[in-house]
């Protein structure tokens, strides 16, 4: 949906949400992958599991992460819509690999391990690492680093979420307009 278009990554509970939401409120465009793109899905094939398998998808936290996707056709559709110069797509899917080239970069946010049991402690029990085993298996990927692609770059998500989207920006050529109402009618652009 942009002429750049970027992936923001990073562990459950690493700020992926409340990033996508700054930078929506600062006026860029943003893409929640895991509201807008994900379904529950076969990673081999990309077919979906909606309707099946529902007794795993509650009794297997293992299972039921590594078959949450994204749409790969949903992403090339979006970036294939070139009416906003930039396109920031927030969340995480298990079939990152399949659509990850396409990305202008990949942005993953980084925590150490206190602040996400931290913040995985203040998780409502009806989201995603809002209960015991859920936190384990999400520090567990934490610390064995296979959740998230590599090679991206690591933006620091321990910091107040004004400075982690400051960070981000700082890699990227993004001009943000602001438009300043002078005591004459005229409207200067910035």
């Amino acid at each position: 949906m942009g002429v750049k278009n970027y992936l923001v990554e990073g562990v459950s509970c690493s700020g992926k949400t409340s990033v996508a939401t700054e930078l929506q409120q600062q006026g860029h465009h943003v893409i929640h992958g895991d509201r807008e793109l994900a379904y529950k899905g076969d990673p081999e094939t990309g077919l979906s599991l909606e309707g099946q398998l529902d007794g795993a998808w509650v009794m297997d936290v293992s299972f039921a992460h590594r078959h949450h996707l994204w749409c790969v056709e949903k992403v090339k559709a979006l970036m294939a819509d070139q009416s906003h110069a930039v396109t920031f797509f927030c969340g995480g899917a298990r079939n990152f690999s399949t659509f990850i080239g396409l990305f202008d970069a990949v942005f993953i946010l980084q925590l150490d391990r206190a602040t996400l049991e931290k913040r995985l402690l203040m998780r409502p029990e009806d989201e995603f690492g809002g209960k015991a085993e859920e936190r384990a298996f999400i520090l567990g990927l934490h610390e064995n680093g296979q959740d998230v692609p590599k090679g991206g770059i690591e933006i620091n998500a321990t910091q107040p979420i004004g400075a982690v989207v400051a960070e981000l920006l700082s890699h990227i050529k993004v001009q943000s307009f602001r438009y300043f109402q002078w005591a004459s009618t005229s409207t200067t652009v910035f």
